[in-house]
């Protein structure tokens, strides 16, 4: 059985599985009925960022156009652009034995790509969540839905993995952002043209 988590609650990843190296984080979500008329995409993301709460540099910041860390330890597996059908729309990768040491934590974020021209925000998208399996058995280990009602943000900060006393933990976060990836990759100290 998964955890379930809530908003701000924080759970040991590693600590209770001894040996846990590589994990798949699933993101996926449901877009609702009365939707604007335009396909909606979403993206996710993945920002790997130092005690700082930074990037340091723009290379540590994973998506659809920068699908691989240099050092292997993040992978997003791509995008997908419709979100249609069940389980995960988009998942990525973590060894977590090559997390570079300057990376205290690896934030999971989910964009509403080209929202202001299609008039879209999180409050038509539904049935959100993160959850976090064990690659070697399959096994799901942890799961955040986000029940929280959105209306006008168009980026939303997921949930972090992070380092804490030798180990790996989990923070559900669940924010939201007006500006959409603009606006996270300002809040991770991404420059963005």
């Amino acid at each position: 059985m998964p955890i379930n988590l809530s908003k701000g609650q924080k759970v040991d990843l590693t600590k209770g599985n001894p040996g846990l190296k590589n994990i798949m984080v699933g993101l996926g979500w449901d877009v609702n009925a009365f939707d604007s008329g335009t396909q909606f995409d979403l993206d996710a993301a993945a920002f790997m960022a130092g005690e700082d709460g930074r990037c340091p540099t723009e290379k540590e910041f994973v998506f659809y156009g920068n699908l691989e860390h240099a050092s292997g330890s993040v992978k997003h597996m791509g995008d997908n652009l419709t979100g249609e059908g069940e389980g995960d729309d988009e998942q990525i990768e973590i060894d977590l034995t090559k997390i570079p040491a300057n990376i205290a934590k690896v934030a999971f974020t989910v964009t509403i790509y080209d929202a202001d021209a299609r008039r879209q925000n999180f409050g038509q998208v539904s049935n959100a969540f993160i959850r976090i399996v064990d690659k070697s058995t399959g096994q799901e280990l942890i799961r955040y839905d986000l029940g929280e009602d959105f209306s006008i943000e168009t980026a939303v900060v997921v949930g972090e993995l992070y380092r804490h006393g030798g180990e790996w933990k989990f923070n559900a976060i669940g924010s939201g952002f007006q500006g959409g990836l603009a606006a996270l990759c300002g809040h991770y100290g991404i420059q963005v043209a």
